[in-house]
């Protein structure tokens, strides 16, 4: 239910949404937000799949929650040193994804960039777009991990509760320029022993060129990202999700006997 709190205009600012489902947003949004606050109260737990969104419930719903980050399946993305002179964007094509910010920002170098998904966004970016930058719509999973392997980064200009894409880049040994926001800021590594990629803070074409300014002098080991995207893999997940529901089924099995009595 983000998208009637605090990323609304995201979704719905003008620009990002028609005039019609603007004017239907703004009547149904009250009513929306206490239906959530109402059935908010409702479980016995939440579970977030990143910091980013344990703060977010505690701020709306005033619940506690834990986290445990969501599965990413680091097998289907070999490492690759491999580099074809492009960068990479993969996002569905609606607004809020800010691929136009990149499409911009690439159309100002002349560097390649290979954009892949598809949706609603993708006339008006082909619209905006030049010759530099390719469309290659929606891809299996065989297929983007070729494109992941040849890039030379990856480029994640929105925010996103967690984002499995810039791991998936990770993991084909490819670092990330990413919107400092969000979950990016738990998954994109900026220190010294440890980098994965490079983090900007306007989310602007400027912020864009300056990130990749900076991304072009950095050196990044493939090893150390595949490493780190590999702590995110798919066995991680459901060795934690198993233990929290069996931490949580003990939990209550002990109080059962109390609420029975």
């Amino acid at each position: 239910m983000r998208y009637i709190w605090g990323q609304y205009n995201e979704y719905f600012g003008k620009g990002r949404a028609d005039m019609i489902t603007r004017m239907a947003m703004r009547m149904v949004v009250g009513p929306l937000r206490r239906w959530d606050l109402r059935t908010a109260k409702n479980p016995h737990h939440f579970v977030a799949i990143s910091e980013n969104v344990r703060t977010r419930i505690k701020e709306i719903y005033g619940r506690t929650s834990d986290m445990i980050y969501p599965p990413v399946d680091t097998g289907l993305f070999p490492l690759s040193t491999r580099d074809d002179g492009y960068d990479l964007v993969v996002s569905a094509l609606v607004p809020y994804k800010a691929v136009d910010l990149a499409i911009e920002a690439f159309n100002r170098t002349g560097d390649r960039l290979v954009i892949v998904g598809q949706g609603p966004d993708r006339p008006r970016l082909e619209k905006m777009a030049k010759s530099n930058i390719t469309f290659a719509g929606w891809q299996p999973d065989d297929r983007l991990a070729g494109y992941y392997a040849g890039c030379r980064a990856l480029i994640f200009p929105g925010e996103e509760d967690f984002g499995i894409v810039p791991l998936e880049a990770m993991a084909s040994g490819k670092p990330v320029l990413a919107y400092a926001r969000g979950g990016a800021l738990e998954t994109v590594l900026i220190g010294d022993e440890r980098r994965t990629g490079v983090l900007f803070h306007e989310q602007s074409v400027e912020g864009i060129l300056e990130g990749l300014a900076a991304l072009r002098k950095t050196r990044f080991d493939p090893h150390v990202l595949r490493e780190h995207a590999l702590t995110f893999d798919r066995e991680v997940y459901k060795t934690n999700m198993r233990a929290y529901i069996a931490r949580r089924w003990a939990e209550f099995k002990e109080k059962l006997p109390q609420a029975q009595s």
